[in-house]
C-alpha cells in the first residue's frame, strides 16, 4: 500500500458512466471532451487525488471549508461498487517572497496524518497576484509519486483565486506541465475561488488541456455544511473505535504507527464534530479501513487469521503486551475484535441515519447542484469510469 495525501479539504477532494450524469453548471463551466475512451476493467480499485491548494491570505475561508469537506470527499469517493483504495496529496502553494513557494504532502491512505497535516495550514501571505500556479503544478505532477498502475483512476484539483506567473522563465509553465500529465493519464480540474476574470480565463485554459473541468465557487467555498442531531454521538464512538487498534513490529515500526496515532489525537482534540462524524463515516465504509487501521495492526491481523500471534517475537509486540501470558495477550486482542465489531456496527447505523437526514434537508432547500461538493462530485463520477469505476448514487456524501 503506497503511503504518502493531503489532503485536503475541500475538495475532494474525485467519463461518461454507463448513465450520463447530468451536467453541472457553475459560472463559465466547462466539460472538455475525455482523454479516452472508456475502457472494460475487471477490478477498478484505486483513486489518487491531489489537490493543489493555493494558501495565501485571500483563501481563508476556503481552506477551512477544506478542513471541514476533506472527509465527505473520501466518503463521496468511496461511494464506487469497487470499494476503492483512496490516496490523496497535497500540494500547497503561495509565491516567490512567501515563507514558502510550494509544500508538499504526498499520496498516501492515511488520511488522519493528511488531515492533521491540513489543519496546520492557515493562509497568509500574498497581497497580491499573480502567485505560483506553474510551480504547485510541476511539484503535484513531478514530486508526487503516482501509481504507475493503468487502471488507477488520478485526477489534480487546482483550487486558487489568483492567475499563474507566466512571466518567471527559469520554471517550466503549464501548457507543458499539462501535455505530460495527460499523456500520463492524469486529469487537471479546476476550482476558482471567487470572480477574478484574469483567473477564470486561466482557470478556464487550465482544465481545458488537463481534460478536466473548470468550476467557479465563491470564496467561502460553497460546500453543504449541516448539523445533524447524530454528530456528536459519531464523533465519541469514532473515538472509542479508534482506541481498539494495537500495532505491532520492530521499533521503527512502532514509532511510525506512534506517529499516525498522535496525528488522531490531534484530530480528536482540535478537530469539529461535525467533520469527526463524517470521518467516522469513512472509516466503516468499504474504502475506509486503510485509514483507520493501515498496516501492521495487530487486532485486525490475528482476528482473520493472517498472524499468528504466538509466531511473533514478544519484543515485537506493544510494551504493555511484551510481558502479558499468552493466554492473556489472546484474551486481550479477543476483547478489543468484539468491541471493534461492535462500534463498527452502530457507526454504520448512526452514519445511514445521519445521510437519510442530510439528504431530506438538502431536498428541502431545493438541492445543492451548485455546491462544491456536488460539482467534484460529479467530476470524478464522470471522469473515473474510463478507468472502470461506478457511481451509481446521484448525490455526494454530505
Amino acid at each position: 500500500m503506497k503511503t504518502k495525501l493531503l489532503g485536503i479539504t475541500l475538495f475532494a477532494l474525485t467519463a461518461t458512466a454507463v448513465g450520463r450524469l447530468p451536467m453541472h453548471h457553475s459560472t463559465g463551466a466547462i466539460r472538455p471532451a475525455a482523454i479516452q475512451q472508456p475502457v472494460v476493467m475487471t477490478s477498478a480499485s484505486e483513486i489518487e487525488v491531489v489537490f493543489v491548494l493555493d494558501t495565501t491570505g485571500s483563501m481563508s475561508g476556503l481552506i477551512e471549508a477544506a478542513k471541514e469537506k476533506i472527509w465527505s470527499i473520501a466518503s463521496s469517493l468511496a461511494q464506487a461498487e469497487s470499494a476503492p483504495e483512496i490516496r490523496m496529496g497535497l500540494v500547497a502553494y503561495r509565491d516567490r517572497g512567501d515563507a514558502y513557494v510550494t509544500r508538499v504532502t504526498g499520496l498516501t491512505s492515511d488520511l488522519d496524518s493528511l488531515y492533521a497535516t491540513l489543519m496546520d495550514y492557515r493562509a497568509n501571505g500574498g497581497g497580491d497576484t499573480p502567485e505560483s500556479v506553474n510551480r504547485a503544478l510541476h511539484d503535484a505532477l513531478k514530486d508526487i509519486s503516482w501509481s504507475r498502475d493503468q487502471g488507477t483512476y488520478q485526477a489534480i484539483f487546482l483550487v486558487g483565486d489568483a492567475p499563474p506567473h507566466m512571466d518567471y522563465q527559469d520554471e517550466p509553465q503549464y501548457p507543458q506541465i499539462l501535455a505530460e500529465a495527460k499523456e500520463r493519464g492524469i486529469v487537471i480540474n479546476t476550482i476558482q475561488a471567487g470572480t477574478a476574470a484574469t483567473t477564470g480565463r486561466e482557470w478556464r485554459r487550465i482544465a481545458s488541456l488537463g481534460a478536466g473541468e473548470y468550476f467557479q465557487v465563491d470564496t467561502s467555498g460553497s460546500t453543504v455544511a449541516i448539523a445533524t442531531p447524530y454528530d456528536d454521538r459519531l464523533a465519541r464512538l469514532s473515538e472509542e473505535l479508534d482506541a481498539t487498534r494495537v500495532y505491532y513490529g520492530d521499533r521503527k515500526t512502532r514509532a511510525e504507527k506512534e506517529a499516525k496515532v498522535a496525528a488522531t489525537r490531534k484530530l480528536h482534540e482540535s478537530a469539529s464534530v461535525t467533520s469527526r462524524a463524517r470521518r467516522a463515516a469513512f472509516n466503516t465504509s468499504g474504502s475506509g479501513e486503510a485509514n483507520l487501521l493501515g498496516d501492521n495492526e495487530l487486532v485486525d491481523a490475528v482476528s482473520s487469521g493472517r498472524v499468528d500471534l504466538d509466531e511473533i517475537n514478544a519484543e515485537d509486540l506493544p510494551e504493555p503486551m511484551q510481558a502479558m501470558a499468552p493466554a492473556v495477550a489472546k484474551d486481550l486482542i479477543r476483547e478489543k475484535s468484539e468491541e471493534r465489531q461492535k462500534l463498527q456496527s452502530q457507526i454504520r447505523e448512526l452514519s445511514q441515519q445521519r445521510s437519510d437526514f442530510l439528504k431530506k434537508k438538502v431536498k428541502e432547500s431545493g438541492g445543492a447542484t451548485a455546491s462544491l461538493d456536488d460539482r467534484v462530485y460529479g467530476a470524478v463520477r464522470e471522469q473515473a469510469a474510463a478507468k472502470g469505476f461506478r457511481y451509481e448514487a446521484e448525490a455526494p456524501a454530505y
